[in-house]
Order: C-alpha cells, then sequence, then structure tokens
C-alpha cells in the first residue's frame, strides 16, 4: 500500500511477512492535509506480528505525535507490537508523556466500576494511611509554637497581619450575610410556635442565645472554611507546584515556621472576633422580624436579649469559634502541604481543605458541646 502528496509520503510494504514497515516524508505538520489512520486498517487487517517506521521528515509538529499516538492506540487493540526506534527522538517523548497520561487515567476509569463496599473500604484504607501524617503535621506545628513563644521560629511579623487582614475584615460582608440570614430564620422558627402561647417576646431569647452560643461560631467556622480554608491549601499548593517550598527547605527555612504559623495565628485571633460580629449581627437580624412583624418594642426587645444574655454564653461562643479557626487553619494547611506538583492536585487540595475543615468543625462540635454540658456551662 502506497500513499504520496507533496507534503508527504506515507508508504507501507513488510520487510517480512510478520513485520509492517510506515515511511513517513516531507512535512507532517498541521497546516497540511494530514492523513486519517483508517488509511492504514486494511493494511493492519493482515495482522502482522510487529511495526516499524523510518523516517525522512522535513518538518513535523504535533500533527505528526497525534497521528502515531492513534496509530499505536489502534495497534494495541489487534495485538501488533509497535517498534519506535525510527522515529524521531522528538517524537518518542511526546508519545511517552502521551501514553504516561493514558496510564494514569486507567486506575480512576476502573475505580468507577467499583461496588459501593470496595469503595468504602478504599476510602477507609485511604483515611488509615493518611491518619499518621495528620499527626506528624500536628507535632510540626506544636514544635513550630514551641519556637515562636521562645523566639526562635522564623517568622516575619509582616506575613501574619497580611493574613490577618485576609481572613479578617475582608471576610466581614460574607459573614454579616450569612448571619443576618440565619438570625433572621431563628427569629421565624421561634415566633412561629411562640406565638401559639402568646410568647412572642421570648424571640429575643432564642435568637441572642442561639447565635451567642452556638450558631454565630458554626456558621462562621463554615464560611470561614469555604472561604479562607481552601484559599490556604491552593496558596500553599501552588507554591508546592512551583517548588516554592523546596527552595525554602533548600535555605533552610522551616516551611511551617513561615507559611503555616501566620495563617494559624491569623484564624485564632479572627476567629473570636468574627463570631463575636456574627452573634450581634444575627441578634440585629431578629430584633428587625421582631420589631416589624410581631410588634415587639425596641427596647422591650433589648432589654429582653440582655436579660438572657450571660457570660457563659459569651464564653462558650468564643471558645467553639476559636477551635473551629484552628480546625480550618490546620485542615486548609495541611492539605495544602500536601498538595502535588500538577494543576488538577491543586483544585483536589482546596476541595479535600474544605471537606476536612467542615469533618473537623463537626466532630470538635459535638465534643465541645458534650464537654460544656458535663460541666454545666
Amino acid at each position: 500500500m502506497t500513499q504520496s502528496s507533496k507534503q508527504w509520503r506515507l508508504e507501507t510494504g513488510p520487510d517480512s511477512t510478520d513485520t509492517l514497515e510506515i515511511r513517513f516524508a516531507g512535512r507532517w505538520c498541521l497546516d497540511q492535509d494530514l492523513p486519517s489512520v483508517d488509511i492504514l486498517r486494511s493494511a493492519l487487517d493482515s495482522r502482522p506480528k510487529r511495526l516499524t517506521f523510518k523516517t525522512d521528515l522535513s518538518a513535523w509538529d504535533t500533527g505528526l505525535p497525534a497521528f502515531l499516538f492513534s496509530l499505536i492506540g489502534l495497534c494495541g487493540e489487534i495485538g501488533i507490537e509497535v517498534d519506535q526506534e525510527g522515529l524521531p527522538e522528538g517524537v518518542r517523548r511526546l508519545l511517552a508523556m502521551a501514553a504516561a497520561g493514558r496510564e494514569r487515567k486507567v486506575p480512576r476509569a476502573s475505580s468507577a466500576r467499583e461496588g459501593l463496599l470496595a469503595r468504602t473500604g478504599t476510602a477507609t484504607m485511604r483515611f488509615l494511611h493518611g491518619a499518621p501524617e495528620m499527626l506528624h503535621f500536628s507535632g510540626e506545628i506544636t514544635l513550630a509554637f514551641g519556637r515562636l513563644f521562645s523566639g526562635r521560629a522564623q517568622f516575619r511579623w509582616g506575613d501574619m497581619w497580611v493574613e490577618i487582614e485576609e481572613v479578617g475584615p475582608r471576610a466581614l460582608v460574607i459573614v454579616s450575610v450569612i448571619s443576618f440570614l440565619v438570625g433572621l430564620i431563628l427569629a421565624y422558627l421561634g415566633a412561629d410556635q411562640l406565638r401559639l402561647v402568646g410568647a412572642q417576646i421570648f424571640i429575643a431569647d432564642l435568637v441572642a442565645i442561639g447565635m451567642v452560643r452556638e450558631v454565630g461560631a458554626l456558621m462562621t467556622g463554615i464560611i470561614i472554611a469555604g472561604r479562607t480554608g481552601s484559599a490556604f491549601a491552593a496558596q500553599l499548593g501552588t507554591m508546592q507546584v512551583n517548588e516554592e517550598i523546596d527552595a525554602l527547605r533548600i535555605l533552610g527555612i522551616s516551611p511551617i515556621d513561615f507559611l503555616v504559623l501566620p495563617r494559624m495565628l491569623a484564624l485564632l485571633l479572627m476567629m473570636p472576633l468574627l463570631t463575636l460580629y456574627s452573634g450581634f449581627v444575627g441578634i440585629l437580624a431578629g430584633l428587625l422580624i421582631a420589631s416589624s412583624i410581631f410588634d415587639i418594642g425596641l427596647f422591650e426587645y433589648y432589654n429582653e436579649t440582655v436579660r438572657a444574655l450571660e457570660l457563659r454564653y459569651f464564653i462558650v461562643g468564643l471558645v467553639k469559634g476559636t477551635v473551629y479557626g484552628a480546625m480550618v487553619a490546620y485542615a486548609g494547611c495541611l492539605r495544602g502541604m500536601q498538595c502535588g506538583r500538577s494543576a488538577v492536585a491543586v483544585g483536589e487540595a482546596a476541595t479535600s481543605a474544605v471537606v476536612t475543615s467542615i469533618l473537623l468543625i463537626t466532630i470538635s462540635a459535638s465534643i465541645l458541646t458534650i464537654v460544656f454540658y458535663q460541666l454545666g456551662i
């Protein structure tokens, strides 16, 4: 079989009964009228055992590797061995990279066919294998805080103030919106039941205690997990891709001190303030609903709110908010430091950071609720 043109020449002819040789010549570029792999199907139907190449190319671009990649895939389906020795070195490298990418996609496709039990087992094993890494990262953070308090940490206060601005003032808008809406929902839910017994005034108690003690800290933690935790993971993951973290280690600078500590401190300092602010906004939302919908006076609502709130509610809310902030910072930095070396890995790290943060917040909320109940707080 022989086909040719001014830009290229394709010759196929067996060197032996078991070998088929393809000769490439001329220009193999995308701006030319390149052939399709289908023209070789009839030649491959004879089922040779081996396929070889010879080239006399004046120019080539990605059109040639694309043609060869499809051809090699077709030979693999038929069961023909492909010898790439006759191809240019650059073409062989591109084909090797394409083949590696195809091999990486195979496990993902096979995992999609796994049953629920198999996927559950795989996820459990992955979690168990990741537990030592989480413990190791926790130990590194503990040592870094020890170095910070002893004045030996490789730490820049300017970095922390930048992070404080990012996680604090710039988060006020979204925290305000969500807290206001949550306070509004609490007021309506409470009023729907309290008006049955003519006790709408206790809307103030419900909204104030709920926002200050529980909901304000929880909603702020979830907001920060989606906004800041993912940002931490993406930032550190991008540094991993760009090998900036490796450069810090080569320079003798601890990435935990230099990158993780400022972010952890910023959230630990800002989360209590954001929690208080969230509770205040939620109370304002309850005041708006109570005064405009249920005809409760402003001073009456204010007096009932002051009567309902106690110092212990603020302490519980601040402790929970601080713990949630620590969980978000921990998860975001952990996933960022564990990030791979590709753009896809950065996205996966950001997603994993949000999921891990919310999981840790839920677990810590449950534990703290039980502890405070046992302490009578």
